[in-house]
């Protein structure tokens, strides 16, 4: 067999962006993934603002506008991403105990760790909140500005999901597939399981040593990288001058990243100390046994989609109530 059918995740890379170095040590790739993500969204956003996207009858939008709209915003996404992450993903009951480590960025005296563990549930009910609340305030179109948001969004989520790869984390099942990874931190397997060897001389792997063997995963995160920012962002951008109605890039954000990102939790591996939410809780994580095991993520993003349905449905209504009223007038 050939070492080809699968990748050993690089060795060169590191959690921090210059590992070793003082200081500098201290800046990390998933930090940097999230504020070229929030740039990325800025940019989006302003694109945006020349189309006109945020203008009202009696309002002109400015940049000043926009970057203290996407400030607001992200202050609560992150916000709502680490209390969701802590309150609802970590099952040891640390953060319920000693709510103050929620946001307290250092481990094991004065180790600087950051944030490790951002949900990206929490952070969409965070940023919601957030965008309502900043238009509540300047007294701004709710739904326009909220559709502008939903369009930008992707884009930047693009890498955050890259952060995610770059730090050998969120990584997928099992796979035999050729662009299969090798995550140095992932769940090992012994090598004196049948299957696990079998598997392992299937895909050229040595299994000299069978005390325990790593197997390749779906790197998921790359997945959600392309579907849930590329692919989807190239779908609103192109629907977002097309809209019927006030709200509905919002609805299709929400639904179009539930179903992709329900799709792709079949490939990447759920927690472990939570375990599947429904079907056979007694089944391996790292193997997709059966399509009725369902994830807390896949929960949520049930949830979502039939949220955006529901919305989308008022919202219509709503509209054309509207429509038929200034049509009477």
């Amino acid at each position: 067999m050939s070492e080809f059918l699968y990748i050993n995740y690089p060795s060169w890379i590191h959690p921090e962006v210059f590992p070793g170095v003082p200081v500098l040590g201290l800046i990390r790739w998933y930090g940097l993934m999230y504020i070229v993500a929030f740039c990325t969204a800025y940019y989006i956003l302003k694109k945006q603002l020349k189309e006109g996207a945020f203008d009202s009858p009696d309002k002109k939008a400015t940049e000043d506008d926009i970057f203290s709209f996407i400030a607001f915003s992200i202050a609560f996404l992150l916000i709502g991403a680490r209390v969701f992450s802590t309150l609802v993903y970590d099952t040891s009951g640390l953060y319920r105990e000693k709510p103050w480590l929620i946001f307290w960025p250092f481990q094991e005296g004065c180790k600087f760790t950051g944030l490790q563990g951002m949900s990206y549930h929490g952070g969409f009910i965070g940023g919601f909140l957030g965008i309502v609340i900043w238009c509540k305030i300047h007294k701004r179109s709710m739904w326009q500005w909220i559709d502008a948001m939903a369009v930008a969004i992707p884009a930047g989520y693009t890498f955050g999901r890259i952060g995610n790869f770059l730090n050998g984390e969120l990584y997928g099942r099992i796979t035999d597939a050729p662009w299969g990874v090798v995550f140095p931190d992932a769940n090992k397997f012994s090598g004196s399981i049948q299957w696990v060897k079998d598997f392992a001389l299937k895909i050229g792997m040595d299994v000299s040593d069978t005390s325990v063997l790593n197997l390749p995963r779906h790197p998921s995160q790359l997945y959600e990288s392309f579907f849930e920012g590329i692919v989807l962002f190239a779908v609103l951008w192109f629907l977002r001058k097309k809209k019927p109605f006030e709200g509905f890039m919002t609805c299709a954000y929400i639904f179009g990243y539930g179903f992709v990102r329900f799709i792709i939790e079949y490939f990447r591996e759920p927690d472990a100390d939570i375990g599947y939410r429904f079907g056979d809780k007694s089944a391996s994580l790292s193997l997709n046994t059966s399509l009725t095991n369902i994830s807390t993520g896949q929960v949520l993003c049930f949830g979502m989609m039939l949220f955006a349905i529901g919305l989308g449905l008022v919202l219509f209504i709503i509209n054309r109530k509207k429509n038929q009223k200034n049509d009477l007038i």
